[in-house]
């Protein structure tokens, strides 16, 4: 029996969505067979992403789904915190670490209509529902006269909106398939809808001097999908990127049966305000390269001039706050 495994009872901070609960008890299930004479709790808490209902991209903070439950992590009132990763700053608070990263889920985003049209089938002038900047800059590239309406709340609100207000919306598939919702959706593809920073992840965060708790939350990583998420924030990091100057960015791993490690691909894409201008780059790495990998991609897309779209973007929306 390891040390950490001595201990008997753990308790977990998350955000008390119906989503965030059922990725905190996907945590636990895993836990529970790795550790099963342990127990393990899951501690509900309000985040300021919770009660402000602006959209995202009005909401001028860091971290607005991820700071509160992370306080509880650091004020003891919980041994660690799991968060959706896109959800986590790049920077993890002091005192803490970001201690495991399970196996991802698929990093897609979906298209929910209510007649099951795609984006390509939907007639013209539609209303799509979303308050991601990102992807509402590539749905207006793919299709210039869908138009965008910002769009907060659950998963299963938003759905409820789909053709009373919006004619479609646009959410991560991994959200859906862990809350086992069975509807109609359209796969996007990646290629042309480069996912946020550590989509499809989840983020388990423990105070960095608990060596018991970070030893047997280590147990949950996934190496591929940490790779790829470190590759993926390090470039968000690079670049500055978050919900006011939206990038997208994917890594994947492959496996080389001549190289313990194998290689990792990351792809990213930056736009400018209107969608016309895009910068875009790709670098391959080793695979335990991955951090260098996203400063690489990062650079690469600040020499393609990212730093002048990102200021267009936060004029921009500066502009839109004061009118």
């Amino acid at each position: 029996m390891t040390s950490s495994s001595a201990k008997k009872r753990y308790v977990a901070a998350a955000r008390g969505s119906r989503l965030s609960l059922a990725q905190a008890g996907l945590v636990m299930e895993q836990l529970r067979v790795l550790n099963p004479n342990c127990t393990y709790e899951t501690a509900a808490v309000t985040t300021r992403g919770d009660i402000d209902e602006r959209p995202l991209f009005t909401i001028d903070q860091k971290g607005i789904f991820a700071k509160e439950v992370d306080r509880a992590v650091a004020d003891g009132a919980a041994d660690f915190a799991i968060h959706s990763l896109k959800d986590l700053p790049a920077a993890v608070p002091d005192g803490l670490v970001l201690a495991s990263v399970p196996k991802r889920e698929q990093p897609a985003d979906i298209l929910i209509t209510q007649n099951g049209d795609t984006l390509e089938g939907l007639p013209r002038n539609s209303t799509i529902g979303t308050s991601s900047l990102r992807r509402a800059v590539q749905i207006s590239r793919a299709r210039p006269d869908i138009m965008i309406k910002p769009i907060r709340g659950n998963i299963e609100t938003r759905i409820r909106r789909v053709g009373s207000d919006v004619d479609g919306i646009v959410l991560a598939y991994a959200g859906v398939a862990r809350l086992g919702l069975k509807i109609r959706y359209e796969m996007l593809p990646l290629q042309r809808f480069v996912p946020s920073p550590g989509q499809g992840a989840l983020a388990v965060v423990c105070r960095s001097d608990d060596l018991d708790t970070r030893e047997m939350l280590g147990r949950l990583e996934d190496r591929n999908s940490r790779a790829e998420a470190d590759a993926e924030r390090a470039l968000s990091e690079t670049v500055g990127s978050g919900c006011r100057f939206p990038v997208g960015a994917l890594a994947r791993c492959h496996d080389d049966d001549d190289d313990d490690d194998g290689t990792l691909t990351l792809t990213a894409d930056a736009f400018s305000t209107d969608g016309r201008e895009v910068v875009t780059t790709t670098v391959t790495l080793d695979a335990g390269e991955s951090v260098e990998a996203g400063r690489q991609a990062g650079k690469d897309l600040i020499s393609k001039g990212v730093k002048r779209l990102a200021l267009n973007w936060r004029e921009g929306l500066s502009e839109w706050n004061r009118a």
